[in-house]
């Protein structure tokens, strides 16, 4: 993982905030990366749970797996979604955890937070809480949730063993993870790494698969790969295909425990 200081870091931060706000606000333009309802259906969620969420909560999804496969949610748990959008997993994982439990939706896009609690709204899912800030810094206290889960942003967070501390410091001992990912065969060129805008089409900023899971191990986080995904195959632009496929990136699904006391 490259070194960024922190002036490379606030321009990081402002493309990837740029271009999701570009999907908050326009959801009808076509990305370079699929999103809305078809994306959805095409990373694995069933229709039917998709029925469950406002539209407008849908059509700016921009995840890149399926996470609830891991099941790690349950009635009454206090979650966590990092990089919570405009509210697909937030408001599905409000479902699974019920009128007892606390959904914390995490964004760093206004954009992006402000329709998340417009859907929550429209929803009437009362236990849905949105927060501004990003997964570097967590703003919530240690072990404070059960569960954490996240859809296509930590690939995005420059500094990623800082993520990944950041969710063992706010999960109890014991909680647990559920993470849809993008991943790499082979790793980024240096360049590549230093370009800001580059960051935004998640592939740049994603890291070689085995790395990733050896950081989130690190962090007292025991994880296992659920399954892989050719995400990149459902983006319209060649070009995309084409430096995806170069570095093997792939959606990986995992679920995870933090075994680690802290």
């Amino acid at each position: 993982m490259v070194a960024i200081f922190s002036d490379k870091k606030e321009f990081i931060f402002k493309a990837v905030a740029d271009m999701y706000t570009d999907v908050a606000t326009h959801p009808e333009k076509i990305f370079h990366f699929p999103t809305g309802r078809l994306a959805c259906l095409f990373v694995g969620y069933p229709a039917a749970q998709l029925d469950l969420l406002p539209a407008a909560a849908v059509e700016s999804f921009a995840g890149v797996g399926y996470p609830f496969a891991a099941a790690a949610i349950g009635a009454g748990d206090t979650v966590l979604d990092i990089g919570s959008g405009s509210g697909t997993d937030t408001l599905l994982a409000s479902t699974l955890a019920g009128p007892e439990g606390k959904v914390y939706g995490l964004d760093m896009t206004e954009a992006m937070l402000a329709k998340l609690e417009r859907n929550a709204a429209a929803m009437g899912a009362r236990n849905v809480v949105p927060l501004r800030g990003n997964a570097e810094e967590i703003p919530l206290p240690d072990r404070s949730v059960d569960v954490v889960t996240s859809n296509g942003v930590l690939n995005l967070v420059p500094d990623k063993p800082r993520a990944f501390a950041e969710i063992a410091r706010v999960l109890k001992t014991g909680g647990r993870l559920q993470v849809s990912d993008i991943a790499l065969a082979k790793p980024v060129s240096e360049k590549s790494r230093a370009d800001p805008k580059l960051w935004a089409e998640c592939v740049v900023g994603a890291v070689v698969e085995d790395d990733y899971l050896t950081r989130l191990r690190a962090s007292g986080l025991a994880v296992e790969v659920l399954s892989r995904l050719d995400y990149f195959a459902g983006s319209v632009s060649p070009d995309t295909r084409r430096v995806a496929h170069g570095l093997g990136a792939h959606t990986v699904v995992m679920r995870g425990t933090k075994v680690a006391a802290g």
